[in-house]
């Protein structure tokens, strides 16, 4: 078996072909547009040093809920309204395993206390990157670091096709890093969480609108 190069060696990074040159060129002229029907932003939320999340499903409704884990505690999100439901600062240290494996979970608050809910962030873990009626997320780095999540639907991906039809450029991360990106179990809620806050899409119904609260 042949040695590899000195460690100290600088190896040289291959030439981008044409079409990998062209893509990165369609990526960076893509703009930041809403997300397409029947998705709506419902939530921008400063959160600072956040670390990761993860959902959860309110026992009674089934609606998603959204966890946030943060350098200051826990938040639990309505992922419909956007709303803050529930906020605990200093989480059990009997029942907080962020210490030990921050990858894994976090303890549940307000409707879902008592269970235990997965985060992606920081420290490993992922979301969804697809749901069942074809909807996919991808996130890409044309001008690394900063990196794009990209939305598409049927195959869009940006791989084929003009932005704004099969695909959409719905959030850049060029200001904090970016935490996790993903869709909720019942592909409902779609989140992205960065070091300094979260952003929520929904396409599930707001029961207030109709019912004229």
């Amino acid at each position: 078996m042949k040695d590899g190069p000195p460690v100290d060696q600088p190896v040289p990074e291959p030439e981008l072909s044409p079409y990998q040159q062209a893509m990165r060129q369609r990526l960076l002229a893509a703009p930041v547009v809403q997300a397409p029907e029947p998705w709506r932003r419902v939530a921008y939320t400063p959160v600072g040093g956040l670390l990761g999340i993860g959902f959860a499903s309110h026992p009674g409704t089934g609606q998603d809920l959204v966890m946030v884990v943060s350098h200051d505690g826990h938040g639990l999100f309505d992922a419909v309204t956007g709303e803050k439901i529930a906020r605990d600062r200093d989480a059990d240290a009997e029942d907080d395993s962020r210490d030990a494996d921050p990858a894994q979970w976090c303890p549940g608050l307000g409707p879902v206390a008592g269970s235990r809910v997965r985060v992606a962030g920081l420290f490993g873990g992922g979301l969804h990157t697809a749901d069942e009626d074809g909807w996919t997320l991808e996130v890409v780095a044309p001008a690394w670091p900063n990196e794009r999540v990209l939305l598409s639907r049927g195959g869009g991906l940006p791989h084929s096709g003009p932005h704004g039809e099969g695909w959409w450029h719905i959030f850049h991360s060029h200001y904090s890093e970016l935490r996790a990106a993903g869709f909720s179990p019942s592909g409902q809620t779609l989140a992205v969480a960065t070091s300094s806050d979260l952003s929520l899409w929904t396409r599930a119904a707001d029961h207030r609108l109709s019912s004229g609260h």
